[in-house]
């Protein structure tokens, strides 16, 4: 009776193990591709919000998802090389983070969903053509709520009176570097403001072009422009070196030493676009279906050590009109 006893109890024992073997295959599996046009903070932050939201669902790398990240280091002519790729395999969704990777993604993927993150207008981009509808097999999230623009070209008229000309750096290759510098001009003009352009073409030629403004700009202005961005140290340097106030249009440019900007975090940005992810991967919704999202916590975002390197004296006027003080006011 006991060998029959022992003998069961190992026949169970291996039955356990081949069933839990089989549940824990049978559960669902992911594959996502990510196309990123360089690595930058706010890209990168980009990236691990999105793979935060899905992480927070239980989809999890190296666990249930397979993922297949691409870096086109810069060089536009990578992304085509990249989506060419990613187009010869079947994923579950892919993402582009930037408007090149994403037009490269959205031009070549046509058997799998395809998203964008970090792109400023979708509809320039032709991406999409329609932002509440987009249709087919593409849609996101953009990086640029235009109010956020306006607020901080009001903020620049209506604190810093001897502004009569804002230089913009900016890589004329780049269509959400153009049409965030067209958005900002006409915010400007409303005010008497003129906006002066100092074009790149790569980051090596960046602080030369910031150093172009010197004299012809009582302000610089720098976009979602991933060359210029890339390069953002050389512009704080040209800044604080010749007392000229440095506005920029993300966050992590104003951790670097940009004095100010009207934004959000990335990381946020991200996590709102793998939000968006789940609705196909999980609900088994159309992409096309999806509207394009656009930031929704917009504040102010003040660095006092960089207004010090400026030469720029913070009113408490200008403090009041940060919202979240304890987060966006960096000392």
């Amino acid at each position: 009776m006991g060998k029959k006893l022992c003998l069961l109890l190992v026949i169970s024992i291996m039955l356990v193990a081949v069933v839990g073997c089989g549940s824990s295959g049978s559960g669902k599996q992911y594959k996502i591709a990510i196309s990123q046009i360089v690595e930058h903070p706010s890209l990168d932050a980009t990236r691990e919000g999105f793979l935060a939201a899905l992480k927070d669902a239980g989809i999890i790398e190296g666990e249930n998802l397979k993922l297949d990240y691409n870096n086109a280091q810069g060089d536009p002519n990578n992304n085509m090389t990249i989506a060419q790729k990613i187009a010869g395999e079947k994923y579950d969704l892919v993402l582009g983070i930037a408007t090149l990777p994403a037009q490269a993604l959205a031009s070549q993927v046509k058997n799998s969903p395809v998203m964008f993150a970090a792109v400023t207008d979708p509809l320039d981009a032709k991406l999409v053509d329609n932002l509440e509808q987009p249709g087919g097999n593409v849609s996101g999230a953009s990086d640029t709520n235009p109010e956020a623009i306006t607020q901080l070209m009001d903020f620049i008229a209506g604190n810093f009176s001897e502004v009569k000309t804002v230089g913009v750096v900016l890589n004329q290759g780049e269509p959400n570097a153009v049409v965030m510098t067209n958005l900002a001009e006409k915010a400007l003009e409303k005010h008497g403001i003129k906006l002066v352009k100092a074009s790149v073409t790569n980051t090596s030629e960046v602080k030369q072009a910031a150093e172009s403004l010197v004299g012809r700009a009582d302000a610089i202005y720098i976009t979602l422009d991933n060359t210029v961005v890339e390069a953002v140290s050389t512009v704080i340097q040209v800044a604080n070196d010749n007392d000229i106030p440095f506005f920029s249009s993300d966050r992590d440019s104003v951790e670097k030493g940009a004095f100010a900007t009207v934004g959000f975090k990335y990381y946020d940005h991200g996590y709102q676009a793998g939000q968006m992810a789940l609705q196909v991967l999980k609900e088994g919704k159309k992409i096309g279906d999806l509207k394009v999202t656009v930031p929704e916590k917009l504040d102010l975002i003040l660095n006092l050590k960089a207004a010090a390197e400026q030469g720029i004296t913070v009113t408490d006027a200008m403090k009041d009109q940060v919202k979240d003080k304890e987060t966006n006011i960096l000392e």
